[in-house]
């Protein structure tokens, strides 16, 4: 069933209220997600992206009962990740030779999916338009790296509407469609956990883009993502995060992550949390563990922190396989200007707080000198190390 954006758009996609992953496994879905697409219907009738491949039967079958196939003047890929183009090649079945506008990179990006089908590519790049009639256009513009290298997004003129594709989204099914119908703190920690987990590693990229959309001063009265709710209630407000959350963003807060064998580590996390709060009350403290809470999650209360503080016992020479893997996450999201600092407990070698801070070290934070290490279980003695630590944090 279609759903009315603005004139003659409408949203044509699929709400996915039973989805719990994405990326394979790698990011957490908790309130369901849709997949956008969209249908323009001026004298020229266009398609705007598809759907994820497994849905991508029911979409050709709902879109024969809003329009005639073959109507279809032409279709816009903004990006060629399988979420939004996995419906093309059951579309195509139906109407093949239909346009598809495109990147060049994202030519490559679906026939390396799907094969050398013989499509009828239109490649195109920033500032390139085609017009669909009653005086409206297509803008494109090129969005590299938001957050792959075939990514655009695309600008409906009179209407104002610009398709954004992955940039400004979130994993979250809101069925009355809108940014202002949906659940406010729903919404904003979902946009915010989708670009610390998605996005952030191209954040200097995000930035620019931000400045060169800002600096075409186009009016953009609907911002239309590729999931979650589409921003029609002061739009450019995600704009403005995203400029603000792609600038080394931080807050007065300090999460504090571990994992523990048998609870000697888990009591220092949470003296730490205790001298956090005592020497600075004002800043907020997280305390997640990290075999025990979602990843995606952590990662989201990180981003948003100026400080953290990593802890493990030493097993096998090592720090736990569940912290090393978490680690190698840290990395990849490439945060910028957060302190940290490491804890943990052994009963013989005892390398993990080492190892933890060469890692953070790696992951670009600054980690400060002071650290809690204990052996065995801690003790008041052991934990006389904390304040410290906390201090330099802080500082």
């Amino acid at each position: 069933m279609k759903k009315h954006i603005k004139n003659n758009v409408n949203w044509v996609g699929f709400l996915d209220w039973e989805l719990k992953k994405f990326h394979g496994e790698d990011y957490s879905i908790m309130h369901g997600s849709s997949q956008n697409a969209y249908l323009i219907e001026e004298e020229k009738t266009v398609l705007i992206d598809t759907i994820w491949t497994p849905h991508r039967f029911d979409f050709v079958e709902n879109l024969k009962k809003e329009i005639d196939l073959k109507k279809i003047d032409f279709i816009v890929t903004n990006h060629g990740e399988c979420d939004h183009s996995g419906a093309l090649t059951a579309l195509l079945e139906e109407i093949p030779n239909t346009p598809i506008y495109c990147t060049a990179a994202c030519v490559k990006s679906l026939e390396g999916q799907y094969g050398k089908r013989g499509w009828n590519f239109k490649v195109v790049k920033t500032g390139d338009s085609v017009e669909i009639g009653n005086g409206k256009k297509l803008i494109f513009v090129e969005m590299k790296m938001l957050h792959w290298p075939d990514s655009m997004a695309t600008y409906l003129t009179g209407d104002n509407i610009l398709f954004s594709n992955d940039a400004f989204g979130q994993h979250f099914a809101v069925e009355e469609l809108f940014n202002d119908k949906a659940n406010q703190c729903l919404l904003f920690h979902e946009a915010i956990k989708y670009f610390t987990n998605i996005l952030n590693p191209f954040a200097m990229l995000a930035a620019n883009k931000i400045k060169e959309i800002k600096n075409l001063n186009l009016p953009i009265d609907i911002i239309a993502p590729s999931h979650g709710a589409v921003w029609r209630d002061n739009p450019m407000q995600i704009v403005n995060l995203y400029e603000k959350w792609a600038n080394a963003y931080q807050e007065n807060q300090i999460t504090v992550v571990y994992d523990t064998m048998w609870e000697g580590t888990t009591k220092i996390a949470h003296r730490i949390a205790e001298e956090i709060h005592k020497q600075s009350p004002n800043t907020v403290v997280k305390v997640f563990s990290i075999a025990k809470h979602d990843k995606n999650e952590i990662m989201t209360e990180v981003f948003k922190s100026k400080a953290i503080a990593v802890g493990s016992p030493t097993e096998g020479n090592d720090m736990l396989s569940s912290v090393a893997g978490w680690m190698a996450f840290l990395k990849s999201l490439k945060f910028k200007n957060k302190k940290a600092a490491a804890f943990g407990c052994y009963g013989w070698s005892g390398e993990s707080v080492k190892l933890i801070q060469e890692k953070l070290k790696e992951s670009g934070f600054t980690v400060v000198d002071a650290s809690v290490k204990s052996l065995w279980n801690p003790t008041e003695e052991t934990l006389a190390q904390v304040p410290e630590m906390v201090k330099q944090l802080i500082a």
